[in-house]
């Protein structure tokens, strides 16, 4: 069988020199169009992974906090692939209000939760806007504000040629579509994310939602339709399509840690969809990793609920126990490293008490100070802190 066709070849000039830009072919994949079937298995166990998390995160009274959690392991994963060195300590000190020896990483990896948080409120507002080239727009700038990339058209399409890999176009690992054809190749990936009502020849309603998914993230990278940043907004689609499609009520799963530790794995399964039009490599690949994520996270969960429920026995079994601490203790998974004044400002109580919460939850060997200063002290549910990060 000859191999499927996945897009064109045009020449651009950019920076004097001819290049062979790629032009992809419209979703969904064609000449041969994918089976369904072919995926049926990974798919199904994938779906079943998503349906376990949903589960599990339902038995936590609270979700505020595995939200808190998962939410910024991926902001963090994502920034990482592109090469931040920023750690989960770091962005949980910088929260804390601690002076960093590396603000501009966290300051990406805080963009991209702006970015995350706007889109994923639009999504849900009754007035907001849908998934679309306008919203990615608005979340990228968002996400390049102030950071390495600021000067070079934040928010808006790129309107010349850039290149992926080597030092200049004529050398690169791969050149995307020339500017002018982005905007309508952006405009044919929207109209695949809200196809029309099925109709029996219409390939894109009758795709399972996460291989839809799949191939989505593909056209996007390949688009790149961004000077900067692509990368993140990339990935940042795929969990706006998870929210968007109904396959986890939250956002529970952080799959950029599995594309991280596969991460020459994820570059050449993009780079195949390209050159040898396998579609069905990159889909199989990326199914595992939804269900090697939702795995990840549901032990993650069940592992934090159980420390989370162990220290709230600890510290209601106490007679010196007290509103304040109580209620201190509550905010712990989504503070896990905090001062006393946010204490106060949390608790809206006074700083001698919010001091009396903080160091009843100190004795109790819950949290622990971690600068070893009179002053400006930062402490930290470490034990949370360190299952976070393993």
């Amino acid at each position: 069988m000859a191999p499927r066709i996945t897009g064109t070849y045009i020449t651009s000039t950019t920076t004097g020199e001819a290049v062979r830009a790629f032009v992809p072919a419209p979703l969904p994949p064609a000449a041969p169009p994918l089976d369904p079937s072919h995926f049926a298995p990974a798919n199904r166990a994938a779906e079943m992974a998503l349906a376990r998390l949903a589960g599990v995160a339902g038995l936590v009274p609270s979700v505020e906090g595995l939200l808190y959690s998962a939410i910024r392991k991926e902001a963090l994963l994502t920034s990482q692939i592109e090469g931040t060195q920023a750690t989960l300590v770091d962005l949980f000190n910088n929260e804390a209000g601690q002076t960093l020896a590396n603000p501009d990483d966290v300051e990406e990896v805080t963009n991209y939760l702006r970015a995350f948080h706007h889109v994923q409120s639009q999504l849900r507002s009754p007035d907001g806007l849908p998934l679309s080239v306008r919203l990615l727009c608005q979340a990228h700038r968002l996400l390049m504000d102030g950071v390495r990339g600021a000067g070079r058209q934040p928010g808006e399409l790129r309107q010349s040629q850039n290149w992926i890999g080597g030092t200049r176009p004529g050398n690169a690992v791969f050149v995307p579509p020339p500017p002018q054809q982005v905007p309508g190749l952006l405009a044919d990936m929207e109209r695949f994310i809200h196809p029309p009502l099925a109709h029996p020849d219409n390939d894109a309603t009758t795709l399972p939602p996460l291989v839809r998914i799949a191939l989505v993230h593909v056209q996007f990278e390949t688009i790149h339709p961004f000077l900067d940043g692509n990368g993140r907004m990339g990935r940042l689609l795929i969990a706006a399509l998870i929210e968007q499609w109904g396959l986890l009520p939250e956002p529970l799963m952080y799959v950029s840690g599995f594309l991280k530790q596969h991460q020459a794995e994820y570059y050449r399964r993009l780079g195949a969809v390209r050159t040898d039009g396998d579609w069905e490599g990159w889909v199989a690949f990326f199914l595992e990793g939804v269900a090697v994520a939702a795995e990840q996270a549901e032990r993650s969960i069940v592992s934090l609920a159980s420390l989370i429920n162990a220290d709230r026995r600890r510290l209601l079994q106490t007679p010196r126990a007290t509103t304040a601490s109580l209620r201190l203790f509550e905010l712990l998974p989504a503070m896990p490293r905090f001062s006393i004044e946010q204490v106060r400002q949390r608790l809206d109580t006074t700083f001698p008490t919010a001091t009396a919460a903080v160091k009843l939850l100190q004795d109790l060997g819950l949290v622990t100070e971690q600068t070893g200063q009179k002053k400006h002290r930062l402490f930290s549910y470490e034990g949370y802190v360190a299952l976070l990060s393993d």
